[in-house]
């Protein structure tokens, strides 16, 4: 056996797991409509608010880097974002900040922002400091959870609505850490291991390449001459 289809056969056996995850993991991924992953059909469509004229927010006396006027639920309300880091919303009627948003709050905006309401299973909070691995988002949040297995995201100082997640997507997110490797954040695409395997990969496939060539080009053995 020469030495080439040796090291064929070692990378081969070498690197058969991670293939088969990178092939399991891709087929699902593209077998699913990205839209159906991102629960775009629970997003309701929510009819245009009557025109306004909005009182300015107050400002704390803070540097502002972003103003923007929103829909949050079924009314509108102005988002501050300080250059500090902070969010925080205001009355659009006397421009007075409001203060952080209830659970009961959360769960009013999440059933408003989600298309043919749905019942609620749990709201849980999480701070900036340790967000839900799906939410992907460093800011306080209410996960409202419904009994379908989707979760809405509202940030708990604005109301915004800030992901969808569904149990598709879910596990849309676990096939991608495996398909790059990384199953704690999920994010990382340049890291040691995916790229030891992927040119342990690509090893494998030149050697088969040249294999196949060479086994191609290699003559018959002349018939035995009885």
């Amino acid at each position: 056996m020469s030495t080439l289809r040796i090291w064929h056969i070692r990378l081969g056996w070498l690197i058969a797991v991670p293939l088969l995850f990178w092939t399991a993991s891709g087929l699902f991924m593209v077998a699913n409509p990205i839209e159906k992953v991102r629960g775009e059909d629970l997003r309701a469509q929510l009819a245009p608010l009557p025109p306004i004229v909005p009182v300015a927010p107050m400002l704390e006396g803070r540097a502002v880097e972003e103003l923007r006027l929103i829909r949050a639920g079924d009314a509108p309300m102005w988002i501050i974002a300080y250059k500090d880091g902070g969010r925080r919303r205001a009355s659009v009627n006397d421009g007075a900040l409001l203060p952080p948003v209830s659970a009961v709050e959360a769960g009013e905006i999440a059933t408003i922002m989600r298309a043919g309401g749905g019942t609620i299973a749990a709201l849980r909070r999480s701070d900036a400091d340790h967000p839900p691995l799906d939410l992907r988002r460093d800011r306080p949040a209410w996960q409202v959870a419904f009994d379908d297995g989707a979760r809405f995201y509202i940030d708990a100082d604005t109301g915004e609505l800030l992901a969808v997640r569904t149990r598709l997507w879910r596990w849309f997110d676990l096939a991608w850490g495996l398909h790059i490797m990384d199953l704690e954040g999920r994010e990382d695409i340049n890291h040691p291991l995916l790229i030891g395997f992927a040119a342990l990969a690509l090893g494998g496939t030149l050697i088969g390449t040249v294999l196949m060539f060479r086994r191609r080009k290699r003559k018959p053995a002349p018939a035995a001459v009885s």
